[in-house]
């Protein structure tokens, strides 16, 4: 049986809803009308609660089939053995849904909350994945659109010395999705107690010789701090580490979570434990503690770390889902991935390299060290020469 979803049309004209990153409401591209997240939460309160009943009775209803007459045809002569009864294992991992709009029945992985029909272009929400524990705390809306990811990957490819000439031109836009990625947030306090060795040095003349006193130095520091939502991304379908580059998101544009914000955009359920996100949480909440007691550290030449201990104690952790826009791109057979924060806009992802502009940079650099040494052998031979 297809999972029911929820799909937000224009109270005006029925045409689907989507949510405008500019003006943070719900807005329908047919009539010009845009309605706050607050209003179609209350308008659809009731369409929600009818589909889950409606669903609730089509699964009793599946439960009692009508036995198969004699004479009515159960496939003739077709041979339907090859058939496979069910998904097996996979279904596991599958989730199917029915196109309010115009009936399709689509398949997705179970991971996906909000998608869009590839045949009415309806967008859709599948509440049943946001049911118990699986709903979200908090989401921080899109602010920046589609034409600002654009934008934003043009201006990185700018003033990239070993960027192939060809790439900003040549390259194809292959995919641009707006994903609101799955977090853990955590919440802790942490005691740090560390250990610098640190140096200071001086130096003077004595005759012919400069002399250099080097003085070190043991310090300690001490304390507590606390932590509110470190972040660690849920995801197992986005890179830990471009999740960690477009950081940080401003908390300050956390909202309670609500599905209003989701149309027009695609959302994902975790399918990484907060349990096995804590590894990720412990090692943050720890290396930023000792981070903030390296920069009290302050007066010194070199400062290095000798000993450090953070004891956690750890707080709440809340479930949040955070702006993402995705884009693929194409090139000489390769395809390359860059990301952007859909709140900020700081966009990471890889370039491809100029062998032939890196060759240049690199040569060029070469013969001028060549150059340089060249020059500073003739200068010893002509001081030499003269002096001698």
């Amino acid at each position: 049986m297809p999972t029911q979803i929820t799909d937000y049309k224009c109270p005006a004209c029925t045409a689907p809803l989507r949510f405008d990153s500019n003006t943070e409401m719900l807005k329908c591209d047919y009539c010009g009308e845009s309605y706050s997240t607050a209003r179609i939460e209350a308008l659809y309160a009731e369409k929600e609660k009818a589909a889950e009943a409606a669903f609730s009775r089509e699964k009793k209803k599946a439960r009692k089939k009508a036995p198969v007459s004699e004479d009515e045809d159960e496939g003739g002569d077709w041979d339907l053995s090859a058939l496979s009864g069910d998904w097996g294992e996979d279904a596991q991992g599958m989730r199917a849904y029915s196109c309010p709009s115009c009936g399709a029945e689509l398949i997705t992985d179970q991971t996906t909350a909000a998608t869009s029909c590839p045949y009415c272009g309806n967008n859709t929400i599948i509440p049943g994945q946001f049911d118990g524990t699986l709903r979200p705390d908090y989401i921080i809306p899109f602010r920046l659109d589609k034409e600002a990811a654009k934008q934003a990957l043009k201006n990185h490819y700018r003033k990239k010395i070993f960027l192939p000439r060809a790439f900003s031109s040549a390259n194809h836009l292959e995919e641009l999705k707006g994903v609101y990625v799955p977090f853990w947030l955590f919440d802790a306090e942490a005691e740090a107690y560390c250990n610098y060795h640190a140096t200071r040095s001086s130096s003077y003349r004595e005759g012919d010789y400069r002399v250099t006193v080097t003085k070190h130095y043991q310090i300690h520091r001490a304390g507590t701090m606390q932590f509110e939502h470190v972040p660690t991304d849920a995801s197992t379908k986005m890179p830990d580490d471009y999740m960690d580059s477009i950081e940080p998101f401003d908390y300050q544009g956390l909202k309670p979570f609500s599905t209003a914000y989701l149309p027009g955009y695609l959302a994902d359920k975790y399918d990484v434990t907060a349990q096995e996100s804590a590894g990720r949480a412990n090692k943050r909440c720890q290396a930023s503690a000792i981070e903030v007691m390296r920069r009290d550290v302050v007066g010194y030449e070199t400062v290095s770390v000798e000993s450090a201990s953070v004891r956690l104690h750890r707080g709440k952790v809340h479930y949040a889902l955070m702006p993402v826009w995705t884009l693929r791109t194409r090139w000489e057979g390769e395809d390359y991935l860059f990301m952007m924060n859909g709140q900020t806009g700081k966009m990471v992802g890889n370039l491809p390299i100029s062998k032939a502009k890196s060759l240049a940079v690199f040569g060029g650099l070469s013969v001028l060290f060549s150059a340089l040494t060249l020059w500073a052998g003739v200068g010893q031979w002509l001081a030499a020469l003269f002096m001698g």
